[in-house]
């Protein structure tokens, strides 16, 4: 989503990047972090993304490997070093890692690296002007930030012709790669023509490892109504 760049975290250089030694400092104040800024979400088009990115994966996804969990937020900050602004990517997913056993404290507000020991694995930006440097700053840091995958989702195609352009992180910069699925993530990225909550529109959308589209629970439960339906030999609706 859109943001000025004067308001973007500082980029973190090669030689300062931040440790990923597990654990705040000793006397660590949380509460002086600035969590949530109060902003409302670009439309209600990007709220309904919001979710469905989210959602979908919860519901439907059993993670990388077998005990192995993850996280998917949207619109949260990622304090990704001490002493520095956080960033706030429209979604992120994070393999290996589990929630603060307490979300109505500071420590529970954000992502911080420090606490989950890495940065995340995959990153979403969705644009929705031309100034929030999806494809300038914003990438630039998060390549410096180690995120092994970048997605940006441009439906409105304003920075580029294509919506939908993937990154790999090789040798500390992106370069174009498929949207996926990501064997080491396990999943990837479609775009979608269809209705979510009554909305019909283009999507962006996890597939899982074999390419397909990871279901949200309503749409599982109509997968499976299909399928029972089916074996007792009725009509589909």
């Amino acid at each position: 989503m859109s943001a000025s760049p004067s308001d973007a975290p500082p980029f973190v250089s090669p030689l300062s990047a931040p440790s990923l030694v597990a654990g705040p400092e000793p006397d660590f104040d949380y509460e002086s972090l600035i969590t949530e800024d109060h902003q409302p979400v670009d439309s209600i088009f990007f709220e309904k993304l919001n979710r469905l990115l989210a959602h979908a994966l919860y519901a439907s996804w059993s993670g990388p490997g077998e005990g192995r969990p993850f996280l998917v937020f949207v619109n949260v900050g990622w304090f990704y070093q001490h002493k520095t602004p956080a960033v706030v990517p429209d979604c992120l997913l994070s393999l290996d890692v589990t929630l603060p056993p307490d979300l109505h404290v500071k420590q529970g507000h954000s992502y911080y690296q420090w606490d989950m020991g890495k940065q995340p694995d995959v990153v979403i930006e969705i644009v929705s002007d031309r100034t929030g440097g999806e494809e300038s700053y914003k990438k630039g840091l998060y390549a410096r930030l180690g995120v092994p995958y970048y997605a940006v989702f441009d439906p409105k195609r304003l920075l580029s012709e294509e919506a939908l352009r993937t990154y790999e992180l090789v040798g500390g910069n992106y370069r174009l790669t498929e949207p996926g699925p990501w064997a080491k993530v396990g999943l990837g990225l479609r775009l979608w023509q269809g209705k979510f909550e009554g909305c019909e529109d283009v999507w962006l959308r996890w597939c899982d490892e074999n390419g397909e589209i990871v279901p949200t629970g309503e749409e599982r439960i109509r997968i499976l109504q299909a399928e029972l339906r089916q074996l007792r030999g009725e009509s589909p609706e």
